[in-house]
């Protein structure tokens, strides 16, 4: 598992600064292209996603809201609790900004990759299975038809049903269980098997019944969390704008966040901004379309419209409350006290200190510890990846612990012959538990700190379920473009097998696997919509002359005049 961490840490620190650039610079030149397509037309999206344009008897599997709600349940998920929080842990606040320019420019990757997946879509032939769909779409079929390259969709699809095993399932996994066992000591084994059978019961039925779920939890599950960070924003009104400018200032001069994290580097806090920017909207990954080419129409730039959305609700409004909540409080330069289970997945062992920063080692057999702290020369006991200076044996902190602590074995023995498996000391936090944390103090002011552990796990499982339920559809179309529909059902099973295991599997590992995945899947991506920038610019133009809206309007307002007009009669006829 070392080495494989090293492995992935050393092919991160090399795709990372070329996902960046591939990135941003793809967003950019879509932007100009697209003359700011994201804001002259963002008020189109909303009209559009409200349905009031939508015809039943266009072609496809569901409603343009449930489509928006499939790929938002995908993508608002523990990205905008734990991603933004490992953001600001490792970058500083100012990563936070760097997540608002990838998302800015993110809603023209994300229009551009839905126009074009909608247009080059094909029909499913299924055999009347309804869980199959009628439909299929995502960048494997537009670098394929469009580009003529087969060999790189090919390529595509298979790196993103990996990613798919990864980001959008293990991920989830790992955190619901992380934070079930936190906050109610539930083995993390047991919180697996709980969440994959819930999941399984969803996605066994295909895209209408999962569409028809995330319509109901997607706009439950964000309601709730931004409710719960408006409340705190509002208690600390006047901490907003010095938290703003903390962003700002250290988006461009950022200084070393707790324990030397981040080392005050600039590419650093860009690097894991436009990284877990893109984990959270994932704008440019070649996800997202695949749900959105379910839709029910015949103009593809009326679901790109309604794509475009995606990055403005799940980063700068969802994110942003994370992120502020974060700064706000403080708690993403503290560390605080904490029970240490030598099991933890979380725990690592490292040598370094507060200054020049933390460098993981190999888990050695033995470290001395005189006083609760080890011998000059030792590596030490981490947490998230950043030493705790001392260890306890009591909660309170009085009895510092000396003896030997032995890591493979996820024991100490003191001087006195007794054995723990629980130290304590202060420690940082991240990930989804450092927004917890930060949700106490923020509501610590109006004596709901012990309210807040429970919202943030009620929002980490409806969105970690959510997440993995809709990637499962952005997988099994990637089996199907590879396989044809006999490669479904063997995927739907895999699919759930890693959702449990990710439940159970080291957190810094599953993200750092969804990092490189990610980066895989994205540059062919964005370097196929560049190349297919003139037939989107054209299909954007046709459609804004012709406004196939307006048509559209007059159907959908004549079908609800007679749905309306039958209910009348049906309410009419009973006695």
């Amino acid at each position: 598992m070392e080495v494989l961490s090293q492995i992935i840490s050393q092919l991160n620190s090399f795709l990372a600064p070329v996902l960046v650039v591939g990135l941003l610079g793809a967003g950019l030149f879509l932007t100009l292209r697209l003359r700011f397509i994201q804001i002259r037309k963002l008020g189109h999206g909303f009209a559009v996603t409200s349905g009031k344009y939508d015809d039943p008897n266009e072609p496809g599997d569901v409603p343009h809201f449930q489509a928006l709600t499939t790929a938002l349940s995908a993508t608002v998920g523990v990205g905008n609790i734990a991603g933004v929080a490992i953001a600001i842990h490792v970058g500083g606040p100012g990563a936070l900004f760097w997540m608002w320019v990838t998302a800015f420019l993110g809603m023209a990757t994300k229009y551009s990759e839905v126009t074009l997946a909608q247009h080059f879509r094909v029909p499913v032939t299924s055999d009347g299975k309804v869980w199959a769909g009628s439909v299929a779409g995502g960048p494997m079929y537009y670098i394929e038809r469009g580009l003529g390259w087969k060999p790189v969709a090919v390529f595509f699809a298979f790196m993103l049903m990996l990613t798919s095993f990864m980001t959008g399932n293990a991920v989830q996994a790992n955190t619901i269980a992380t934070q079930f066992r936190d906050t109610l000591g539930i083995e993390t084994w047991i919180t697996g098997l709980i969440t994959a059978t819930l999941v399984g019961l969803v996605i066994i039925g295909g895209i209408r019944r999962i569409g028809a779920v995330t319509g109901v939890l997607a706009p439950l599950m964000a309601g709730i969390y931004v409710t719960a960070a408006l409340v705190i924003l509002v208690i600390n009104w006047d901490q907003l704008l010095p938290a703003f400018a903390t962003i700002f200032r250290e988006a461009f001069n950022p200084t070393a966040g707790v324990a030397g994290t981040g080392m005050g580097a600039l590419l650093t806090t860009l690097t894991y901004g436009v990284q877990r920017g893109l984990f959270s909207n994932e704008a440019g990954q070649g996800s997202a379309p695949i749900a959105h080419s379910a839709a029910k129409t015949d103009e593809p730039v009326s679901e790109g419209v309604v794509a475009l959305l995606e990055p403005f609700i799940d980063t700068i409004v969802i994110c942003t409350m994370t992120g502020l909540v974060i700064v706000i409080t403080g708690v993403w330069n503290d560390r605080v006290p904490s029970a240490l289970p030598l099991r933890d997945v979380n725990i690592s062992y490292v040598v370094g200190d507060d200054v020049q920063g933390y460098r993981r080692v190999a888990t050695p057999e033995a470290i001395r510890y005189v006083d609760g702290r080890p011998l000059e020369g030792q590596p030490q006991l981490a947490y998230f990846s950043v030493g705790v200076p001392r260890l306890f044996v009591d909660r309170a902190q009085t009895q510092p612990f000396t003896g030997t602590l032995y890591p493979l074995r996820a024991q100490a023995q003191g001087d006195n012959g007794q054995l723990y498996t629980t130290l304590y000391g202060d420690a940082v936090r991240s990930s989804a538990p450092l927004t917890t944390l930060g949700f106490e103090r923020g509501l610590a002011d109006i004596g709901l700190s012990g309210l807040a552990q429970y919202i943030v796990l009620l929002s980490v499982f409806l969105f970690a379920i959510s997440t993995s339920i809709s990637w499962s559809y952005y997988g099994d179309r990637c089996a199907y473009y590879l396989f044809g529909t006999r490669g479904i059902v063997p995927y739907k099973v895999v699919y759930l097998i890693m959702h449990f295991l990710g439940a159970v599997v080291a957190v810094t590992t599953i993200w750092g696997i969804g990092d490189v995945a990610l980066a895989l899947v994205t540059l062919p991506n964005v370097i196929s919509l560049v190349m297919l920038s003139g037939l989107l610019k054209k299909l954007t133009d046709s459609y804004f002359e012709r406004q196939p809206w307006r048509e559209n309007y007059e159907v959908h307002r004549r079908l609800v005049e007679e749905q309306r007009r039958k209910k009348l009669e049906t309410q009419a006829r009973k006695p």
